[in-house]
Parts: C-alpha cells; sequence; structure tokens
C-alpha cells in the first residue's frame, strides 16, 4: 500500500511597503542639471514671479474696465487714468524683450565656454558617455527649461494684453508683436544656440559673453527692421482729388502706416512723395495747380492689417528656429570633431 506524501504548504513571503517609483535624473543629463542648476533655477524662479505680476496686474486692469463699464463711460474713451495700466504693460513687456538678450549673453555663452576653460570638458568626455552625447544633453536640458519658461511668460503677457488691444493708440498690435505668442520663445532659442556656438567657438566665458551681447544686439537690430516686410503691405486710396473738403483715408482699426506718410496718387497709378509741390504751400491756388499738372487726383497709403499678425509671427518664429537649429547642429558637429 503506498503512502502519499503531501508537500508543505507553500507561503507566500511576508508583503513590505510598496516603493513608489520616483523618477530621478541620471548620467548625462544629471550632470547638466547639476552644473547648470543655479542658472536653471533662476530662470524657473523668474517664470513664478512674473508670472504671479502679471495675473495680479491683469486682474486690477479688468477691475478697473469693468468699474468703467458700470458707470457712464466719458466721452472720448477711457479716463486718463487707464494709462497707468497701458504703462505697467509696456514696462513689462520690455522686460520680457530682454529674455532673449539674457539667455545669449548669460545662459549660452558660458554653456561650452566655461567647461572648455576649466577643463570640464576633458574630464566629461573621457568618462563612458560619448560625447555626442553630451553635446546633445548639453544644449537640450537648458534649450528645454527656457523655452518652457519662456513660452509661458510669453503665454500670460498674450493672455493680459489681448483684450486690451485696440483700446488705445499706445497698445497698437506692432508695439507687442516680438512680446507675444511664440515669438518670444523662437527668439530666446535663437540666441541661445548662437551663445553657445560663440562660447564654443573662443573658449573663454567673459569674451564669450560680451561677443554674444554684441551679436544678440545685432540679431535684434536686424529683426527690428525685417519683420514688417513678414506681412502682406495693403494700400487704401482716394479719387476724389485733393482739394478744399478732402480729406485723405481713413485706415482701419489698428492697422500700422508704413512708408514716408500718405502719398499722392495720380490718374495713372503711380503715387508721389507727399513733398510734391511743397514748395508752393503757401499759395493755395499755385499748389492746386502744381498738383493738378502732375494729374494727381487723391491720395494712397500703404499699411499692415491687425488680422496679418498671427501668421506674420508664426512666419517669423519659425526661421528663427530654422536658424536655431542650423546653429545647434553646427555646434554638435563642430563640438564632436574638435571639442578639445
Amino acid at each position: 500500500m503506498s503512502t502519499l506524501t503531501r508537500e508543505p504548504a507553500r507561503t507566500k513571503p511576508a508583503a513590505g511597503p510598496r516603493r513608489r517609483w520616483v523618477p530621478r535624473l541620471g548620467g548625462a543629463v544629471w550632470l547638466v542639471w547639476r552644473q547648470h542648476r543655479a542658472a536653471l533655477w533662476t530662470l524657473a524662479a523668474a517664470m513664478i514671479i512674473g508670472v504671479a505680476v502679471m495675473v495680479h496686474l491683469r486682474t486690477q486692469t479688468m477691475d478697473f474696465l469693468a468699474a468703467q463699464a458700470a458707470t457712464s463711460r466719458r466721452p472720448g474713451g477711457l479716463p486718463p487714468e487707464f494709462e497707468t495700466h497701458v504703462d505697467r504693460l509696456h514696462a513689462v513687456g520690455s522686460y520680457v524683450s530682454y529674455i532673449p538678450v539674457l539667455a545669449g549673453v548669460l545662459l549660452g555663452a558660458p554653456l561650452f565656454a566655461g567647461d572648455l576653460e576649466t577643463g570640464t570638458a576633458k574630464l566629461v568626455t573621457s568618462q563612458s558617455v560619448s560625447r555626442m552625447r553630451w553635446l546633445v544633453t548639453k544644449l537640450a536640458v537648458p534649450a528645454a527649461t527656457l523655452a518652457l519658461s519662456t513660452g509661458v511668460l510669453s503665454a500670460v503677457f498674450t493672455w493680459w494684453w489681448n483684450p486690451l488691444k485696440g483700446l488705445s493708440d499706445a497698445l497698437i498690435w506692432t508695439t507687442f508683436f516680438s512680446v507675444t505668442g511664440f515669438v518670444p520663445v523662437a527668439y530666446a532659442l535663437l540666441t541661445f544656440t548662437v551663445g553657445a556656438a560663440v562660447g564654443l567657438l573662443l573658449r573663454r566665458t567673459l569674451v564669450s559673453m560680451v561677443v554674444t551681447l554684441g551679436v544678440v544686439v545685432a540679431i535684434g537690430f536686424v529683426w527690428s527692421e525685417l519683420w514688417r516686410s513678414l506681412g502682406h503691405v495693403m494700400s487704401i486710396s482716394t479719387d476724389r482729388g485733393v482739394g478744399s473738403g478732402q480729406v485723405p483715408p481713413e485706415l482701419p482699426a489698428q492697422a500700422e502706416q508704413l512708408g514716408q506718410g500718405t502719398y499722392f496718387l495720380t490718374s495713372s497709378g503711380d503715387r508721389l512723395e507727399w513733398t510734391t509741390c511743397l514748395d508752393q504751400m503757401d499759395d493755395d491756388r499755385a499748389h492746386t495747380a502744381c498738383l493738378e499738372s502732375k494729374h494727381v487726383i487723391g491720395w494712397s497709403l500703404d499699411y499692415l492689417d491687425v488680422s496679418q499678425m498671427q501668421t506674420m509671427q508664426w512666419l517669423g518664429a519659425g526661421i528663427m528656429l530654422t536658424l536655431a537649429a542650423a546653429v545647434a547642429a553646427f555646434v554638435v558637429l563642430r563640438g564632436r570633431a574638435r571639442l578639445l
């Protein structure tokens, strides 16, 4: 008679406390964060403080407008007290416009120059991390933090400005073109990569910062001269003469006039400068005869319409991002070939 042997019951190990998975930085990402944590934390703190200030000031502005709407509004628009809120908007906008300068000089220029000057680059690239990975991570971590911080500041500033545009001549859209929408983000990334490239080439922190400042100022000048060309210039004209009782055409709301001023329009469609027959302005009869001899039939004005703003911003941002990508590619390829 066979005997059955019973296996001892299997007991589950006592369940200990569950460990939560906590994401941690490691490798090259941790190293880059560790090296530049002061600048990155400062950037994050500036973003938080800037958002808090703008939300507070916007609340005050909207409360002021609500109070004005609840009472009888003065003829001719808002009272002079509204200019205080306009001045605050302009002041904060000027601070936002400094972000690309600071991104290039304080964040981009020391990025590689500091490591090359102190010998840290040689130490890092002698470890297990590849040179390519270190270069890409070195650019990507500060660029991502910069893009996030600038994007949040720009979004909040745009949210503040949107309900106010058109309420005052000082709030015309061209004044805030470069500090709203996606333009500040692309602009900051461009100056950041330019600063990184300068630092990689010059290998000295202070010299790189000074040179980057000059380059960023030059980029700002070129941008201020060219961004209006991103839009489609529109024209408006009259054909009833320029004599007594006739006035130049009125531009659409929030449109910006371009050129030297109002042009004279001839019957052939040509345009003459506003200085035409200026030397005979003292004599009405002679001035009229002069204009008639040139077949002037009215006035003509060029302008940019506010409806083009977003298209122009995305086009400008696309150009700057393309340039930033090209500069970043140069940094990676140059650093991979001749870093030390």
